[in-house]
């Protein structure tokens, strides 16, 4: 018996007689039980990747790619760093950075930030900072009236009450010994712009300021706290940093963006691996449905079964014809759960129908990225499901006795 009869068979055993309608449908229901199923994962998987893809994008947009530091925790010779750096094909931009602890105070309210000092010119080219700036001028940091520029996250400005053109101090905790012990450093310093990231970490406690007076409220002279670096290509941030470790050499050091967030990264993907487990259930529910309607079939099929074998069909193709039918009903459920679950994506996607509230999640919609890999993952684990759900049914239908059925007609 060649192939094609096997699918003929297959096919025309799906089908059920009109006394034994239940069997159809029951086909009807496995197929839509693998359909939602991996629509199901689909979406929760795409909707994951549209999570961890923003995420990335808002990290990346306000963080370079490598950054270079010094273990003494700061680098003095910066003009000697940037030389060895220039010859790096795989750099596109890099940028010199101060950063320190203090507090900015308004009034009567204050509240920790990290203050980062940069070359505007620079920094424009190296991150993408400035696309963030939400009110004000982002290159409007230098000096007025002897008071520098600085640059606040909404949420700070917010919590402070602090607008454009506002002026206030920052204080630092480390500053000179007086008669009466030590005395804190205070600078002030003019509300130039306001930037909005969507991440509460940063728009609350990042401020950004000029380099210059940075250092001069640091104390670090003309050193720098490190050196930002923009790659070509983000996803060889691991290899570049190894080669720059070997070629810069102790007390240097770099850090990629991978290492920087690992934490947070690895918790995103184990979060996705765990939902994929968890939906894959519902496709292995549905198996269950492909189970019992072979069984049924094969019970009502017992008579034809017994006149196959005695026209000489062997047990294994009983078996290939009970496996057909069953990877039929997982194929045709994969095929729809998938198109179900490329268009809602897409609908999900283009017309943004889940409205999310911006201050809470920062997100205006609940974003969306399809991935080749997750659906080509989906299907091949549902149409396995499937397959591995019709061994049990096949083997009972190749184990019949054909004599039964027959002993009677």
């Amino acid at each position: 018996m060649n192939l094609p009869y096997y699918i003929f068979i297959a096919l025309r055993y799906l089908k059920s007689k009109k006394r034994h309608k239940g069997i159809s449908f029951n086909a009807l229901i496995s197929i839509g039980g693998v359909a939602v199923g991996v629509m199901a994962l689909l979406v929760v998987l795409s909707v994951m990747s549209g999570f961890q893809e923003d995420l990335q994008r808002k990290i990346l947009g306000f963080n370079a790619h490598v950054i270079v530091l010094d273990y003494r925790g700061t680098i003095a010779e910066y003009n000697d760093v940037t030389k060895k750096l220039e010859g790096e094909k795989e750099i596109s931009s890099f940028a010199p950075f101060v950063l320190g602890q203090a507090m900015v105070s308004s009034g009567k309210k204050a509240h920790g930030v990290f203050l980062k000092g940069i070359k505007p010119e620079m920094e424009s080219k190296t991150t993408d900072i400035f696309k963030y700036i939400k009110e004000g001028n982002p290159e409007d940091l230098s000096p007025k009236n002897g008071i520098p520029g600085i640059i606040l996250g909404k949420e700070l400005s917010m919590t402070l009450g602090l607008f454009k053109g506002d002026t206030i101090n920052i204080v630092s905790p480390f500053g000179e010994i007086g008669p009466l012990g030590m005395l804190p450093k205070v600078k002030p310093f003019r509300v130039a712009a306001i930037f909005e990231v969507g991440m509460f970490e940063y728009d609350m406690n990042l401020v950004l300021t000029d380099i210059k007076p940075a250092q001069e409220f640091f104390g670090m002279g003309d050193g720098i706290t490190g050196i930002e670096l923009r790659l070509k290509d983000i996803y060889k941030a691991p290899t570049i940093r190894e080669r720059l470790q070997e070629k810069l050499k102790f007390p240097y050091y770099a850090k990629d963006w991978m290492q920087m967030n690992r934490n947070l990264f690895s918790a995103l993907k184990l979060e996705k691996f765990a939902m994929f487990i968890i939906l894959v259930l519902i496709i292995l529910v549905a198996s269950f449905n492909i189970v019992s309607t072979l069984i049924m079939n094969v019970i009502e099929k017992s008579r034809e079964i017994a006149i196959l074998k005695a026209m000489g069909a062997t047990n294994k193709g009983i078996m290939t014809i009970f496996m057909l039918q069953g990877l039929l009903i997982g194929i045709v459920g994969t095929i729809t759960g998938v198109s179900c679950g490329y268009l809602l994506n897409y609908v999900l996607d283009t017309y943004q129908i889940i409205k999310l509230p911006p201050d809470v999640y920062y997100l205006s919609h609940l974003p969306v990225k399809m991935k080749l890999f997750d659906f080509l993952v989906v299907s091949i684990s549902a149409v396995t499901i499937s397959f591995l759900a019709t061994i049990y049914p096949a083997r009972q239908a190749a184990k019949l006795n054909p004599v039964e059925p027959l002993r009677y007609e």
